[in-house]
């Protein structure tokens, strides 16, 4: 197998649907530059032909129609950058993709071409850019000059390319080659001076010579990075394909999160894949270490870094993700954050993970390949490593970070004093499902016989530490281990220990997937309160007053808990126990066990779907999380908390705690990613209930990590059910449900209803009543019945619809979540208006905005039933209380097709072809105020200006809108959709 090199890109697609790969096929190169060797020119040394078109296409080559649209799009800007490190198949899209637009368009000039090389001087590379312009530029025009142009000529050749017909296209590749970036002073004055008729398309690695900010801001740029160069899962497939490797989905699946995507890696997969006997296993084994991806980091990517950096990523390999403090707690370099900063930024070698303080991580493989040369130290020098990390993470708020490496550093003594001073931190919640794609880091030692004859505590630190991992098997084997030699240990030793091993014999349960279990665990735990604690009610779980108060709206708690204590922990392998065997602190007080056994029956409530007791749960073990100091479990509870007030409308206490949650430090430096994800979610429903798609789209995307857990990967899919429903895309909706349902079998509770109202909902969008009326039932109740009696009223039927409606304000419907009521509440005023009761009508609709107005739910409002709008302009002149939200309201919600009288698609009415003349800015403002009861003269001291202004602009509005008086005015302009 040959190394990947220079001129041996890894295969990218040519980038259009209807492009075709031939095996063995030269790029179609349509520009006067040929296959010959050397290009003379009018003046100066003869050019080589090879750097101004594209080399050989590696073969087979790739389909990737998605990066070809991107770089269409691009084109229609003045600058297209394409920047990645070594390896991401930047130059072989761009040679595929000036190869489709030739073959779309023969008889136009293909794409300009320019190679930049080490070395290329301003006269030097202005040469190539001179010959790559001249071969796509009428030779009977503007000569363009050889050398470096003078001021005045550059204005002549600007005049000539502003003056085309078309835009002229000039690919750069590896413009990172360029050293000087007054080498570009005249590339830079074209594309500022010719009336976007040049397009440059540029690639390199990083530290590109280009005023990239700048023309960020003015909108000049279209950037594609790592992230669009990655291959997707069918990508991957493809180029296995190509390759004659056959492998099933989960393996293509598993070599793509292996790679990231890389594309120099995905193409040395798939070559060394062809002759394989079992291609699933060797990509299960794959890593950095493999001998010709190994070499392509030390000779593409890690070759011409300089030696502290070296020294810093190595060193660094010794944990997953690094920050500046971890970076100089590891290295003793106090220019650790600069130099991660560089890498990032200079050399693409280190990817931004976000968060404050940023995080950093190298890519898995090149991650390996460090770890690989780390393990070459000295054993001295690799455990003054791990004592290093074990310090700063225990002084950072990361105690599972922290175990691991004390037992991998045969730290005994911290590793134990870490379990009896942060063991709630310490206990995996959830069920560990290890990603088949990315390798377990190896375990660590397990400890000696004579430490753990010492400090049984250690046999159970080693025994939580396999939990986290998911060895359950290792981890009740050191259970067992620790408990026999419980019978030695004095009091109040022998108590503290009990609790330990109550809290493991829990976690072991959570992994086994034995809810009897848990709960009997939960139980054992609760026995170890202290004397003369409150009683727990009869399910064990303790009763907190102020949970009830913080499920029915209130935020569980004040800001994220600050940990003080974090920078008290003492330096990695400090004794912290005297002699004679002395006790190093309380461990396990009343807070913890409540915290701990609260969230573990909370989990189980959560997975059975009984959300009402999940969501008390959470809140009392929330609470008492927060009372002993323990930002992991609060991270827990606070994360599904969340989700479960967001789905029952209170958005504005599920906001603060969401947001709470994700500043915590577990969830920094991609730790706890399944527990941000909750917290995502939560944010993803908000946002959907405040009618905000984009946000909601942004926030499910970051919730992936979650989608492991039932309850988190039904809820999202109900809410990609409902983005879907309205983007239009039914059938798309209806899968995304049908998926949804089959992945709650077997549960119910309040999600199981949700889902069925959603699915009843799509049918009658669909047009298909008789499937909706049948999903309802002859009596439905609760949220089902007043999405049927919804589905009556949009079918023309408002008796049957007043028939369906429950009482929304009877006692049993205050616990129904916000939007059911709200919707609910809708449904009654819209019948009240029918039935010519419009005095009760606005009441209805005022209690729905009461109710509405302090979370921001606007969902209800803007999908509610046709005439909802009507409705509410009238409400803005009866008089109430939200006016904002109401005007508000009355430009956001759509108007029937048939109502609008020349509508946009989408129910809009388009002002500019109904007014002769726009209003002003100043103008609609007034005009807005117009709906007010306010008078001119109050209207001028709100705007401070004169009244004799606000009279002129009234006057102009009339005018404008064909009005003669204020009513009217305010009737059109609602017509028109500009208030």
């Amino acid at each position: 197998m040959n190394r990947l090199g220079r001129g041996k890109r890894p295969p990218q697609g040519r980038g259009r649907e209807n492009a075709s790969v031939g095996v063995g096929r030269m790029p179609d190169d349509r520009s006067t530059v040929r296959a010959e060797t050397a290009v003379r020119t009018p003046a100066g040394p003869p050019l080589l032909a090879s750097r101004l078109k594209p080399a050989v296409l590696p073969e087979p080559v790739v389909l990737r129609p998605r990066l070809a649209r991107l770089l269409d799009d691009g084109v229609a800007r003045p600058v297209t950058l394409v920047r990645a490190p070594a390896g991401w198949g930047k130059t072989t899209l761009l040679a595929s993709w000036r190869r489709s637009v030739s073959e779309a368009d023969p008889e136009a000039p293909a794409p300009a071409w320019v190679s930049v090389e080490v070395g290329d001087d301003s006269d030097r590379l202005w040469s190539y850019l001179a010959a790559a312009l001249r071969s796509v530029l009428d030779p009977a025009g503007q000569p363009v000059p050889d050398r470096v142009p003078r001021p005045d000529e550059l204005e002549v050749l600007a005049a000539a390319l502003a003056a085309r017909d078309r835009p002229v296209v000039l690919v750069v590749d590896d413009l990172h080659r360029i050293a000087d970036p007054a080498a570009l002073t005249g590339l830079e004055f074209l594309l500022r001076h010719t009336g976007q008729r040049l397009r440059l398309v540029a690639a390199g690695r990083t530290g590109l010579p280009l005023a990239v900010h700048r023309l960020r801001l003015a909108g000049e740029l279209t950037e594609i990075g790592p992230d669009e160069l990655a291959f997707t899962d069918d990508e991957t497939a493809d180029l296995l394909t190509a390759h004659g490797v056959a492998v099933p989905a989960a393996a293509v699946r598993r070599l793509r999160q292996r790679t990231e995507g890389w594309a120099a890696a995905s193409r040395i997969a798939a070559l060394a894949l062809r002759g394989q006997p079992d291609p699933d296993r060797w990509i299960v084994q794959l890593d950095g270490d493999h001998p010709e991806i190994a070499g392509y980091l030390r000779e593409e990517l890690l070759a011409g870094v300089p030696p502290p950096e070296i020294e810093l990523l190595r060193r660094a390999a010794v944990v997953e993700t690094v920050c500046a403090g971890l970076a100089a707690a590891l290295t003793g370099d106090a220019d650790a954050e600069v130099r991660l900063r560089g890498l990032a930024e200079g050399t693409g070698l280190l990817h931004r993970d976000g968060g404050q303080p940023v995080w950093y991580r190298c890519h898995p493989l090149l991650a390996d390949l460090l770890r690989r040369e780390l393990g070459r130290l000295p054993a001295e020098d690799l455990r003054d490593l791990h004592l290093r990390a074990t310090g700063w993470y225990a002084r950072n708020g990361r105690p599972a970070d922290a175990l691991r490496h004390a037992l991998t550093g045969g730290d005994w003594r911290s590793a134990a004093d870490l379990l009896v001073a942060r063991w709630p931190e310490l206990m995996p919640y959830d069920r560990v499902t290890a990603v088949g794609a990315v390798p377990a880091p190896p375990p660590p030692p397990p400890p000696p016989p004579a430490a753990v004859a010492r400090d049984p505590e250690l046999a159970l630190a080693y025994a939580a530490q396999r939990a986290l991992d998911g060895d359950g098997e290792a981890a009740g084997a050191h259970l067992r281990l620790a408990t026999g030699h419980a019978g030695r240990l004095p009091q109040p030793r022998r108590t503290r220990f009990g609790r330990l091993v109550a809290a493991v014999e829990l976690t072991l349960a959570r992994l086994a997937g034995a809810p009897e279990a848990v709960r009997a665990a939960a139980a054992r735990l609760l026995a170890t309160r202290p004397a003369g604690v409150a009683e727990t009610d009869p399910g064990g779980e303790p009763h907190d007053a102020t949970a009830e108060l913080a499920w029915a709206g209130a935020v569980p708690g004040g800001a994220a808990h600050e940990v003080a204590a974090e920078a008290a922990w003492p330096d990695a392998g400090s004794a912290t126990m005297a002699a004679g065997g002395q006790l190093r602190g309380e461990a396990g007080d009343d807070a913890d066990v409540r915290a701990v056994a609260g969230t573990a029956l909370a989990l189980l409530a959560l997975h059975d779907g009984d959300l009402t007791e999940a969501g008390t749960g959470f809140a009392a073990a929330l609470a008492a999380a927060r009372e002993a100091g323990r930002p992991r479990t609060e991270l827990v509870c606070g994360s599904r908390w969340a989700l479960l007030a967001a789905l029952r409308g209170r958005l504005r206490a599920a906001e603060e705690t969401a947001l709470a949650a994700l500043a915590l430090p577990p969830c920094q430096g991609g730790s706890a990613q399944v527990d941000c994800g909750y917290a995502y979610l939560a944010l993803a429903v908000v946002a959907l209930q405040r009618d905000q798609a984009a946000e909601a789209e942004a926030n499910l995307a970051l919730a992936g990590p979650a989608s492991g857990d039932p309850p988190a990967r039904v809820v999202a899919d109900w809410c990609r059910a409902i983005l879907r429903h309205d983007e239009g895309d039914l059938s798309a909706g209806h899968r995304l449900l049908m998926q949804a349902r089959d992945g709650w079998a077997g549960r119910g509770g309040e999600l199981r209803s949700w889902l069925l109202v959603a699915e009843l909902e799509l049918h009658g969008a669909r047009g298909d009543l008789r499937a909706a009326r049948e999903l309802a039932g002859e009596q439905p109740a609760g949220p089902l019945a007043v999405a049927a009696a919804r589905l009556e009223m949009r079918a023309g039927d408002p008796r049957a619809a007043a028939h369906l409606l429950p009482d929304w304000t009877a006692a049993p419907a205050a616990d129904w979540p916000l939007p059911v009521r709200l919707d609910a509440a809708l449904l009654a005023a819209l019948l009240a208006a029918r039935a010519g009761d419009g005095r009760r009508a606005g009441g209805l609709l005022e209690q729905a905005l009461e109710l509405a107005a302090p979370d921001g739910c606007r969902r209800p409002f803007i999908r509610a039933e046709p005439g909802l709008r009507e409705l509410l302009a009238a409400h803005l002149d009866s008089g109430t209380a939200h006016w904002s939200l109401v005007s508000d309201l009355v430009r956001a919600v759509d108007v029937p097709d048939e109502q609008a009288g020349g509508a946009l698609a989408g129910g809009r009415a388009t002002p500019a072809a109904s007014l002769a003349e726009p209003l002003t800015e100043r103008e609609l403002t007034i005009l807005r105020y117009l709906q007010s009861i306010l008078s001119n003269v109050e209207i001028a001291a709100e705007l401070s200006v004169s009244v004799n202004t606000v009279k002129t602009h009234v006057r102009n509005i009339y005018r404008k809108l064909d009005a003669t008086r204020r009513r009217d005015a305010v009737r059109r302009a609602r017509e028109l959709h500009l208030i």
